[in-house]
């Protein structure tokens, strides 16, 4: 068979059989030009259910700036009035101090049980720290699980403020985690809001402080206390820009269904398979035991969390078998946390991983990384075990008024691990 008969019958069984899912081209980063709206396709599905007085349930996953009683619970009051006949539900769906890496696992637990309209997505600030290819990893994920869950869900990207964007801000243009972002939101056709750019703008015309030690002049706007999380004046900032966007939206947008954007991913590597699996006892040896409903920890975090197990005693292991590319545990950091000893596939880590760092004043949810990159099509067993030693405290004692004190005390000693649930890029295996 020679070489043009191949490339015949290789070009038939391709029309035949079009790869739907291929991504011809890996995309290039490159820094993309801010604007405070950019419409695309809009929300029409959303808008249209808003004209007609229907229920609406709105998604904001993000971290703290949306945690915050801020521009998230402004901007559903400002829905309800602006369309006092829909009945507008509110999906609190955002975590201080997570990117889209973590959101992409939790976005089924977190959003889309909850058959959210719209999901606003923030994360520019939180995913400022990684590459352009790992956040169009998780993004594209998260953009995909939504749309492949309900086709008429509209997206909605928002670019939030932190000090030091002004930088590129000034020059018109986007920070990186915001420019790849919106590469991504160009590929789709997802509007984004640009609430950044607005706070760079009134700083320039002199009428805002990114941040102030000393009271400012009246009519000057106070942003913020450390130059990321808004004040009050910077949430409700915030808001009018996000209000004004939906107005014009509201005006352009046309109903879509999504499904027909899902036929060429962004990037290969997508997290579209990135999912939580509950903890069992079968997976557990040593001392684990599931945190009682009256527990403070399993209070505070077991809505997010769902069952939290607890275990301290040395050499007490969680161990599963998993056929796929990334395994994580969704865990609680905090100041009794201990450290493990990760091993994947019979290969220990070189190093301890402690539940413990710098902020470890208080009590959160954490996401403990064990294995990335691996081969997809096989099985591999991972096993975390609970070390003798504590980790090292002193991270955390420039936080404290009497370190030396302070860090004997009960409060910060302890070996305990917590677990939620494992994160995987796969399936469990029994």
């Amino acid at each position: 068979m020679n070489t043009i008969t191949i490339k015949l019958i290789a070009l038939t069984l391709l029309a035949i059989f079009p790869m739907a899912s291929a991504q011809a081209d890996p995309p290039e980063y490159h820094a993309i030009q801010a604007e405070l709206i950019k419409p695309r396709q809009g929300i029409g599905n959303t808008v249209k259910k808003l004209k007609s007085g229907e229920e609406v349930r709105v998604a904001y996953l993000g971290g703290s700036i949306t945690a915050a009683n801020g521009w998230r619970v402004k901007t559903t009051k400002w829905l309800q009035s602006e369309f006092p006949n829909a009945k507008i539900h509110e999906i609190h769906a955002a975590i201080g101090g997570t990117g889209s890496d973590l959101g992409a696992f939790r976005l089924e637990h977190d959003v889309l049980q909850h058959h959210p309209d719209l999901v606003f997505v923030e994360f520019a600030v939180n995913d400022g720290g990684r590459q352009p290819e790992a956040i169009w990893e998780s993004m594209d994920g998260i953009v995909r699980q939504i749309w492949k869950s309900n086709p008429q869900t509209d997206i909605c990207f928002v670019y939030t403020f932190r000090v030091n964007y002004e930088k590129d801000l000034r020059k018109a243009e986007n920070p990186r985690a915001a420019s790849a972002m919106e590469l991504l939101a160009d590929h789709y056709g997802i509007p984004s809001i640009n609430v950044a750019l607005k706070i760079a703008e009134l700083e320039q015309e002199d009428k805002l402080k990114f941040t102030s030690d000393t009271p400012v002049a009246e009519g000057i706007v106070l942003f913020s206390k450390d130059g990321v999380h808004p004040l009050d004046a910077g949430h409700e900032i915030y808001t009018e820009v996000i209000a004004s966007a939906i107005r014009q939206m509201a005006t352009t947008s046309q109903p879509v269904i999504h499904s027909s954007k899902l036929k060429q991913p962004f990037v290969r590597g997508h997290w579209t398979d990135a999912k939580m699996i509950p903890l069992n006892a079968s997976m557990l040896s040593g001392n684990w035991k599931e945190l009682p409903a009256d527990n403070v920890l399993q209070k505070r975090f077991g809505g997010r969390m769902g069952q939290i197990w607890e275990a301290d005693a040395p050499g007490s292991k969680l161990t599963f078998r998993f056929r796929g590319s990334q395994a994580a545990l969704y865990d609680l950091v905090g100041p009794d946390g201990g450290q493990v000893q990760i091993t994947v596939d019979g290969k220990p880590h070189k190093q301890l991983t402690p539940r413990f760092d710098s902020y470890c004043t208080y009590h959160r949810i954490s996401t403990l990384r064990l294995a990335e990159g691996l081969d997809p099509g096989q099985v591999h067993t991972v096993t975390v075990e609970i070390d003798a030693e504590q980790p090292d405290r002193r991270p955390v004692a420039f936080r404290l008024k009497n370190p030396d004190e302070e860090l004997k005390s009960a409060k910060y000693q302890g070996t305990r691990i917590r677990v939620g649930k494992i994160m995987l890029r796969g399936e469990l295996v029994p």
